[in-house]
Parts: structure tokens; C-alpha cells; sequence
């Protein structure tokens, strides 16, 4: 599961068995809780549990600030 980034608590990672055609999406884990976002056209949540309104809000500004590094880094993952 490698981790793409981390900051203020909050872990984003991607499962290492990802896999081609490009369907990039991040799973973020805060505290107990953990969401996950995809962000190949745009970032979306497209599920979460045990987050509460405000840490998802700052779980998805999180990834839409860093939605470049972390289709980069999915790239970088698949091609090696």
C-alpha cells in the first residue's frame, strides 16, 4: 500500500495491486475513519466511513490540492 502523501493526520495511499485501464482513485485514512476518492477526471468521493462532515471536507480538499501528485505517483507505481 504505498503512501503517495501525508498531512495533518491525514494518510492517502493507493493499494500496490492497482492495475491498467487508468482508473485512478485514493483511499485517505484519518483517525479510525477512511475514504476514498477518485480523481482521474476530478476528484469525487466515492465512499467513506467513520469520518465525520468537516474531515471528509478536509479529506477532499486535500486530495483536489494534490490530485496531480497523486495521479503522478499512480503512474509511476504502474510503470515500474
Amino acid at each position: 500500500m504505498p503512501k503517495i502523501f501525508e498531512r495533518d493526520g491525514y494518510r492517502f495511499y493507493f493499494y500496490s495491486n492497482e492495475h491498467r485501464p487508468i482508473h485512478v482513485h485514493v483511499h485517505v485514512r484519518y483517525g479510525g475513519g477512511e475514504a476514498v476518492f477518485e480523481v482521474e477526471q476530478r476528484v469525487e468521493l466515492r465512499e467513506s466511513q467513520g469520518l465525520k462532515v468537516r474531515e471528509l471536507a478536509k479529506a477532499e480538499e486535500l486530495a483536489a490540492e494534490h490530485r496531480e501528485l497523486i495521479i503522478q505517483r499512480w503512474h509511476e507505481h504502474i510503470n515500474r
